[in-house]
């Protein structure tokens, strides 16, 4: 048996090998794997023989992982939101949120935060918030005469909340990676993503006083108050009631996350079926979509799981952990150091891989340092959260690069990203000071 840094070094380099050469990083996780597996699982004989015994045994440790109850939600969330999108009920709350702003100082960057958190919260779609929000608003924003950092810099701040605020599928596949509690990681992200949602919002004020220009006023439509409650009786609070039903029915314990989330996705078609929205193109549009991330979600476990089961096996995971814990480091050090790979993997990787790549190292690293694996968890969401808009390789960048108007450079996107980064980090500092913030929601259920 090899030494643990050469075993690290094997399975990781093949990795990255696989995918340098341009092979889908599900089916690069699964041939390194097969590898690794008829190499350190295979035991003596010839190759066929080794490759037998060790892809036999893969497939025994790896098959519970894609089996399990957990991963039901999954599939729902992710419909729940393709039903949202795809019937125009996103577009008829963000329509209805626009109107209730009234005349405030940068008022559709404003309209933008929070109909894009509320969007959020429905689609649990960091891409899809983007494209919606990037293709309706910074159109409109330019038009008005808006500077192009408080058009584009709130787009991409909030399309990262999809990731905290329930029903966030990407949570769900974490928690399932990291064997954490599914219902626990998804209430956790309430408070912190909409404390952030408010600094994104306090900002943009301090930007509007800064800077006058950069958020021109302009006369809207008045508003009366009959019509203001009607927008939020029949065009915002429905939606937003599917959400706030799917926490509380996890939080209090009265359903589990999977059944939470079959109820969220029977409340959106009841309301398309309500609006008179829901086409059979529609539903046939959304359950597509559902399914396509749904299978790739599946294949990457798939290779999370086995990889996990390397690592142990090769022993290159007890010996990364012993390695790190003998540092004379404390804890909060540690994490820093954890947060910025993540970071670092961010500017090149999706999130999926992210994660693939850092949970079998990364939670059993956070145990052995004394952290509460939830607070850990929100702490990772938020990492991913920031590397989704990390130059040069963040997807939500590219993401806007396609919808924002001809001429907008990436030199553009990158700065406009840059200060909500730095209110995500700052909840990352919250956090550690208040790790309350994530787990006070959690307890009450407990």
């Amino acid at each position: 048996m090899m030494e643990w840094y050469y075993a690290l070094a094997f399975l990781l380099g093949m990795v990255l090998a696989f995918m340098f050469a341009g092979l889908p990083v599900a089916i690069a996780f699964l041939a390194a794997n097969m590898i690794g597996a008829s190499y350190f699982m295979g035991g003596s004989g010839d190759i066929f023989r080794q490759m037998e015994r060790g892809i036999g045994m893969l497939l025994n440790n790896a098959l519970p992982s894609v089996t399990t109850f957990n991963l039901m939600p999954v599939p729902m969330f992710l419909l729940m939101g393709e039903i949202f999108f795809h019937t125009g009920l996103a577009n008829r709350m963000f329509t209805a949120v626009e109107k209730l702003m009234g005349r405030i100082p940068g008022r559709l960057s404003f309209v933008t935060v929070a109909g894009g958190t509320a969007f959020a919260t429905l689609s649990g779609s960091s891409m899809g918030s983007t494209a919606l929000l990037g293709s309706l608003m910074v159109p409109e924003m330019q038009r008005r005469g808006y500077k192009k950092y408080m058009a584009i810099g709130p787009i991409l701040g909030t399309g990262g909340l999809a990731m905290l605020i329930p029903p966030s599928a990407l949570a769900v596949l974490l928690a399932t990676l990291a064997d954490l509690d599914v219902g626990a990681l998804l209430v956790a992200g309430v408070v912190p993503g909409f404390v952030l949602a408010g600094m994104y919002a306090v900002m943009i004020l301090g930007m509007c006083l800064i800077d006058p220009a950069a958020a021109p006023n302009y006369e809207v439509e008045r508003v009366t108050w009959p019509t203001r409650l009607r927008l939020l009786l029949f065009d915002i609070l429905p939606m937003m009631s599917v959400v706030v039903a799917v926490i509380v029915l996890i939080l209090r314990g009265w359903a589990t996350p999977s059944e939470s989330a079959a109820f969220g996705c029977l409340g959106v078609l009841l309301l398309g079926l309500a609006y008179r929205r829901l086409t059979w193109r529609s539903l046939v549009l959304s359950v597509t979509g559902a399914l396509r991330v749904t299978t790739m979600a599946l294949l990457i476990i798939f290779g999370s799981a086995t990889f996990s089961a390397l690592l142990a096996f090769s022993g290159a995971s007890s010996g990364l952990i012993r390695w790190a814990t003998g540092f004379a480091l404390d804890p909060v050090p540690m994490l820093l150091i954890m947060f910025a790979i993540l970071l670092v993997l961010g500017m090149f990787m999706d999130q999926l891989s992210m994660m693939l790549l850092t949970v079998p190292i990364f939670f059993p690293l956070a145990q052995s340092l004394g952290f509460d694996l939830i607070w850990f968890g929100v702490i990772v969401l938020l990492a991913l959260e920031i590397s989704f808009t990390t130059p040069p390789f963040g997807l939500l960048l590219f993401v806007m690069k396609g919808v924002a108007p001809p001429g907008t450079t990436m030199r553009e996107i990158y700065l406009a990203a840059m200060p909500y980064m730095g209110c995500a980090m700052l909840m990352v500092g919250l956090l550690i000071i208040w790790p309350d913030l994530a787990l006070w929601l959690p307890s009450l259920g407990r």
